[in-house]
């Protein structure tokens, strides 16, 4: 014990072991490399496996159908099942998808028509605006051209009057006035024959 507590270690007596097993992991590490990565693992390897899957697909099949109808009796659905709807579901996206593009398209068309239906209408509005300016122009040019053949009219008029309370004038001092007519007093037919009752 004195020489470990001095830091001096003794021969390990595993070491020569330890050293024999790298040795031995490191070439068969290197032989086991080679023989994978040769042509013939391969081919061995291939034909392993396809005899097996030949061997046993008939108990796949049938585990396959024990399996299918175990999933029936417990209502759970099957891996087929499962592929299929994973695949109508693919579908409907894709769909929803197209869709969506066309639904896209069909607001930018709208937008554009919008734009210009709404440059039309302005243009429309415009035109309109101008063609009851000049209406207006028409109509007070009317109405001038109206108050002035009034006016005409009015002047023509107080002279027709004028000349008519004229003529008038001398034939009603040439007319003899009308006679009053005379009141004859009637009385009823019992105050006329003069008797009281």
């Amino acid at each position: 014990m004195t020489a470990e507590s001095n830091g001096n270690k003794g021969a390990d007596p595993f070491e020569g072991f330890k050293n024999m097993r790298d040795a031995y992991l490191e070439g068969m590490s290197k032989v086991m490399i080679d023989a994978v990565n040769s042509e013939e693992y391969a081919q061995a390897t291939g034909t392993l496996l396809t005899n097996y899957l030949t061997f046993t697909a008939p108990f796949r099949e049938a585990l396959d159908k024990t399996m299918v109808m175990a999933l029936e009796q417990l209502s759970l659905p099957s891996r087929q099942q499962v592929t299929s709807l994973a695949e109508r579901f693919t579908n409907l996206e894709m769909k929803l998808d197209d869709i969506d593009a066309k639904l896209d398209r069909m607001i930018g068309n709208l937008e554009m028509k919008l734009h210009d239906t709404d440059a039309k209408l302005d243009r429309i509005v415009g035109n309109l605006e101008m063609t009851l300016h000049g209406t207006d122009a028409k109509l007070d040019r009317i109405a001038d051209n109206l108050d002035m053949k009034l006016q005409g009219t009015d002047a023509k008029l107080d002279r027709i009057a004028e000349l008519s309370s004229a003529a008038r004038a001398p034939v009603a001092e040439a007319t003899p006035a009308p006679k009053q007519p005379t009141k004859v007093e009637t009385k009823p037919p019992h105050q006329a024959s003069g008797k009281k009752r």
